[in-house]
């Protein structure tokens, strides 16, 4: 007698569920996990893989394409009048499913209309507007606006900081996995190496404590938790600024902290500008932006602001601003403004205030 056809015979365990094939998310959530991906653009992947099978009424992408991309590409930008980012990044998550997933490479998509990029000059705040806004922040949030501002991190590259990162020997921060999947050198302003170290002393204390407790465990990169088992509680792979709450690993059971949320200090941002008075639309990448304007007004090269940002290119400031003067090695003096702002003595005190 056959075996039913919805059973496998196994010779060991005997009869077993047949598996059905895995869905079309799932192998792209599986292909972007293996890949240098951050979170963000895994699930911006999958979220515009969606509104494609959609668009076309679940029909599956093995069955479609050129013709299709580029009808659903021109739906983007005619019909729901996206920007040029997000069809690009439309445009970006088609392309790795082909590639990556069914294992095809897309010839010519023909004539897309494409979504008109909108040119804007960034927002930028002056010395003293910058002075204003961080008066307006206390303890970990103005240690974090601080070092946006005087090593122009972006927020979740601030956010993402883990203990090893911070140099304070060679005043430098190494930025890893940047925008773009980008490793890249930045500097550490010596005016915060003392606010950093006393925050830091106050992270080891929850860590020691959370340790004792029984969990105290983060989640490692390119999962190499499963290399060396023991990483996740070791001090060099703790967050610089992690959250208050325990999080919990759904997967294994454990708990650990996880790095603050982003919204968390882009509230206080906007509390701040809006406390100072301030009529620009400043947010957290604003102190990137001053951060650059402001070393390109103060005479450094171009060459060496483009390496600290990790860009491709800054034609947008070198449109802005001349320059034409020295390297690395001054890029520490620009942020002696920020001397004057961490010896404030009544941000200083909020700064240890809460240890």
């Amino acid at each position: 007698m056959n075996a039913s056809p919805i059973l496998s015979k196994n010779p060991i365990t005997g009869f077993q569920p047949f598996k059905p094939a895995p869905k079309l998310l799932d192998l792209l959530r599986e292909a972007l996990h293996v890949r240098p991906y951050s979170k963000r653009t895994q699930k911006a992947y999958c979220y515009w893989v969606k509104q494609f099978v959609y668009f076309y009424q679940l029909r599956h992408p093995k069955d479609m394409s050129e013709p299709e991309i580029n009808a659903f590409l021109t739906h983007l930008a005619v019909e729901k009048k996206v920007s040029a980012s997000p069809q690009n990044q439309a445009l970006s998550a088609l392309l790795f499913l082909y590639r990556h997933v069914i294992g095809k490479e897309l010839g010519d998509l023909g004539h897309v209309i494409r979504a008109r990029k909108p040119i804007r000059l960034p927002v930028v705040l002056t010395r003293e507007e910058v002075k204003s806004v961080l008066t307006g922040l206390k303890a970990e949030k103005w240690l974090m606006a601080s070092l946006m501002y005087g090593s122009g991190l972006r927020l979740m590259e601030c956010l993402q900081l883990r203990i090893h990162d911070i140099d304070f020997s060679r005043n430098e921060i190494p930025i890893r996995d940047g925008k773009g999947a980008k490793d890249r050198l930045t500097m550490l302003p010596e005016s915060l190496k003392k606010p950093l170290a006393d925050h830091l002393k106050r992270v080891k204390r929850i860590h020691d404590k959370d340790l004792a407790d029984g969990w105290g465990r983060v989640i490692l990169p390119n999962a190499l938790d499963r290399k060396y088992p023991n990483a996740p509680a070791e001090w060099r792979w703790q967050w610089v600024f992690p959250q208050e709450n325990r999080w919990k690993n759904t997967n294994t059971g454990e708990e650990g902290r996880h790095h603050v949320h982003e919204s968390i200090i882009q509230k206080a941002v906007t509390r701040a500008v809006r406390k100072a008075g301030l009529t620009k639309r400043a947010t957290c990448h604003t102190f990137r932006h001053s951060f650059a304007t402001h070393l390109l007004e103060s005479g450094y090269d171009i060459r060496t602001i483009q390496e600290l940002l990790g860009h491709k290119n800054v034609e947008t400031y070198n449109d802005l601003y001349s320059c034409n003067q020295s390297r690395w090695e001054r890029c520490k003096k620009p942020c002696r403004f920020l001397v004057y702002v961490a010896n404030m003595s009544n941000i200083y005190k909020s700064i240890n205030k809460e240890k």
